[in-house]
């Protein structure tokens, strides 16, 4: 029946363009078709090449919704509607495209009910797919070219394919030896198979440009131990390196604890993301998989104080049910969280660390005269130096952001380069609290007040999977929580003023409220969403670690029993 639908759409304009009615131009790669805004006054029929589409929303990451394939309409809902065209659409590759005016178009479609009905489904899986953020067209064609003169990287290539062929995908792999086949021979390899990787060796230096026009998403390969080529050339098309469709993996010793000088790598390769993999190990290669195939998960975190706590709980509860995490980003509590996660801790040095950090005692009663905050900063600062060293965010084992408010600029700062614990402590300096971090003379606060649950960033970053957990939603704050203490004194001797005064939670809780809005968009970029009761949780109790891990693993687990197929199955379809 697909075919039939997808063959009256085609007949449709194959017949509009013998009668001159269809007009065919080609799209040179990384030219636009057409930008939000443009009036949407033809639709687009793809004969060859690819489209990539592209949302580009104001005080939102630029985001990446999938390909456009041969046979496939292009602007068809903003025609039918009437209305400007609210994304955009550019060439991946050399194109050919027919165009039909709106006119033409209702006209010659009144002869083929066939075509109204194919347009008509399309529509509603658009729609569907752009109210949940989800792709309109998975990338298929993949390419990996060796960044150095290191060890081939076709062995590295075949192992994805074999994991990709284990997931019930037709998948093959092309390399040097098809450097003079002609143009029919890779649209016919791409037609014929599910997924198609091409490796190009570093002294394949006639393939490795071609490799770079032919794909969807290209992927620069290095060995981690070395320093990037002091003369690199990229081999990707201008239109993926604009579009931010080059990424970077870099392979690492299976002995190696943490790896290093990954930030040069990404400086030197301009990618869009990084990935490490160990030499030998059957996760990484099962993640580039997932990564591939639309299956990765990302990971959210929200801020939410002591109540942060209950994250530790849910990822325990993920873990146990098998949940892969590919990704991981957060903002203030949810950002230390994830960079745990990142840093590659498992669940006792998790728990280890945490405690050591907050639970044991209260890194915020380094009381100070409020000039510019309640507290020096001095003991976090501390205490992230203590776990999280001088490690860069680049050479953290899954990819990792984090979230602060930039209050110089008016807008969140999104942390993906640089001093893991510098970008930590941005994310977490609530204002009035801590004293705000600087970074070039803008001033950084927590990422709650700006942006508390990121997942709308996470969903820029990959087409996979969104696992959030919120938990700021609770009932967190009550008259008596601002009450003046009735004797100062007894307050002191209690140790409640390791707390901080009613004011912190009263701070805490402000910079935590989502607008209704802010959290609607939020939670449309995700597909599992966590929602811990953390009400019995003071914001500032440092000490209620055991309840909120424990409300984070309950709420975890019933919401994973809820589901009725695998989390890296919510958002995949059959390319």
């Amino acid at each position: 029946m697909e075919q039939q639908q997808e063959t009256a759409l085609e007949r449709l304009f194959d017949d509009a363009r013998q009668s001159g009615d269809a007009r065919w131009f080609s799209l040179p790669g990384g030219a636009t078709l057409y930008d939000p805004g443009q009036p949407a006054d033809e639709l687009y029929f793809l004969r060859a090449g690819r489209l990539g589409a592209f949302r580009l929303e104001e005080g939102q990451e630029r985001q990446f919704l999938g390909v456009i394939r041969p046979g496939e309409p292009a602007g068809e809902m903003a025609m039918i509607a009437g209305t400007p065209h609210s994304g955009q659409l550019v060439a991946l590759r050399d194109s050919e495209v027919l165009s039909l005016s709106r006119e033409d178009f209702f006209e010659l479609a009144e002869r083929d009910p066939a075509v109204m009905i194919q347009l008509a489904r399309l529509m509603i899986k658009r729609t569907r797919q752009a109210a949940t953020h989800a792709s309109i067209g998975e990338p298929t064609v993949f390419g990996f070219i060796a960044a150095d003169a290191g060890r081939k990287i076709r062995p590295l290539v075949d192992k994805v394919a074999l994991e990709i062929a284990r997931m019930g995908h037709t998948v093959t792999v092309a390399g040097v030896e098809a450097t003079q086949a002609p143009t029919e021979w890779f649209s016919n390899v791409e037609a014929e198979h599910d997924y198609v990787l091409y490796a190009a060796e570093h002294n394949e230096t006639a393939w490795k440009p071609i490799v770079g026009r032919q794909v969807d998403r290209l992927f620069r390969v290095g060995r981690g131990e070395k320093a990037p080529p002091a003369e690199y050339a990229s081999f990707a098309s201008e239109t993926l390196q604009r579009q931010q469709l080059v990424d970077l993996v870099l392979i690492q010793r299976a002995d190696l604890h943490q790896p290093e000088g990954s930030e040069t790598w990404m400086q030197a390769t301009g990618a869009a993301r990084l990935f490490h993999v160990r030499e030998g190990n059957a996760d990484d290669i099962a993640r580039l998989a997932r990564i591939l195939t639309g299956r990765s998960v990302g990971l959210v975190l929200s801020g939410g104080g002591a109540r942060a706590y209950a994250h530790i709980g849910a990822i325990q509860a993920l873990r146990e049910r098998g949940v892969p995490i590919d990704f991981v980003g957060g903002s203030s509590m949810g950002a230390i969280v994830a960079a745990g996660v990142a840093m590659g801790w498992g669940e006792a040095e998790m728990d280890h660390r945490i405690r050591e950090c907050f639970v044991d005692s209260s890194p915020l009663d380094d009381i100070a005269i409020p000039l510019i905050a309640m507290t020096l900063g001095e003991k976090v600062k501390g205490r992230l130096r203590d776990q999280f060293g001088s490690t860069k965010i680049a050479d953290l084992w899954l990819p990792f952001f984090c979230i602060s408010s930039n209050l110089t600029t008016g807008t969140y700062e999104l942390h993906q380069r640089g001093t893991l614990r510098h970008a930590l402590y941005a994310s977490i300096a609530l204002p009035g609290v801590m004293p705000p971090a600087t970074f070039h003379n803008e001033v950084l606060v927590d990422g709650a007040v700006m942006k508390n649950y990121p997942a709308d960033i996470m969903r820029s970053l990959q087409l996979g999977p969104i696992v959030g957990v919120d938990v700021t939603r609770g009932r967190s704050i009550s008259a008596d929580d601002v009450a003046r203490p009735s004797s100062v004194w007894r307050w002191i001797l209690s140790g409640d003023w390791r707390k901080g005064p009613p004011i912190v939670g009263l701070l805490m809780r402000a910079a935590t409220v989502s607008t209704g809005r802010d959290l609607a968009a939020a939670r449309e970029a995700t597909d599992l969403l966590i929602l811990p009761r953390t009400d019995g949780v003071d914001i500032r109790d440092w000490k209620a670690y055991e309840p909120a891990v424990q409300a984070g693993y309950r709420a975890a687990l019933k919401a994973l029993d809820a589901l009725t197929r695998p989390v890296t199955e919510l958002r995949h379809r059959q390319p």
